[in-house]
């Protein structure tokens, strides 16, 4: 923010959306710029640099045009947070590409202000309302068909008997382990006991066979091993 006396940094932006009527030194350029260096100098502002895109239609996006990526360019090194446009048509004629066009400048941090109208931005009009819930619908739209669409993805996977998500069963993470496990489970052909889940990390954990951070497995890790689905045998290619 510019202190007491001084004047606020900007920058210029203008539009000619006819080719016949772009260039600089042509009417329509001629009349924006003395718009809006009437508007600077009685509003406080200094033009820093112009910006200008000459045969660009007001219904593109601003994103697609060559002066205003170069403008946003300028504005990422320097600092200067203020865009002045003769008028809001001048920015986008379309509705949609002004108020989606104006979200992402104050996303920014930047403050886009007409000429002509300097509130133009600032107030909430019924239209620019309109445009916002239209925008918020699309958005809530999109994201819900998005949803609908992986989760058919993860139905059809589960149709087909694939892990879907979560963490993966140790038969797949750990298969030595879980093989040991078993074979350390079974009851034994003489007394019929069978060695405890904790007897059995142990005893894996002494011979090396621990968790991938290093850790000896639990009990309970032991348990599902056991309990779960054995590891798959791998097929060798021949």
């Amino acid at each position: 923010m510019a202190k007491h006396g001084e004047k606020t940094k900007a920058l210029a932006y203008m539009r000619t959306s006819s080719a016949t009527n772009a260039g600089l030194g042509r009417d329509s350029e001629r009349r924006q710029r003395q718009a809006i260096e009437s508007f600077a100098k009685a509003a406080g502002y200094s033009i820093e640099e112009w910006f200008y895109d000459a045969a660009v239609s007001g219904a593109d996006d601003i994103n697609d045009r060559e002066g205003f990526a170069a403008m946003l360019k300028r504005i990422a090194s320097n600092g200067v947070r203020v865009i002045i446009v003769e008028t809001a048509n001048r920015f986008a004629r379309d509705l949609m590409v002004q108020e989606t066009g104006h979200a992402m400048l104050r996303k920014l941090g930047i403050e886009l202000v007409a000429a002509d109208s300097p509130d133009a931005f600032v107030h909430d009009t019924p239209t620019a309302v309109m445009v916002r819930q239209i925008l918020g619908a699309v958005a809530q739209f999109e994201k819900a068909a998005l949803v609908a669409k992986l989760k058919g993805a993860r139905d059809r996977k589960r149709a087909r008997g694939e892990r879907v998500e979560g963490r993966k069963p140790a038969h797949e993470t750990y298969p030595l382990a879980v093989t040991a496990a078993k074979a350390l489970r079974r009851a034994s052909p003489k007394t019929g006991e069978r060695m405890s889940y904790r007897s059995i990390a142990a005893k894996l954990a002494a011979e090396g066979t621990v968790t991938k951070g290093g850790k000896p497995f639990t009990a309970m890790a032991i348990k599902r091993m056991v309990e779960g689905p054995a590891p798959k045998a791998k097929t060798e290619v021949r």
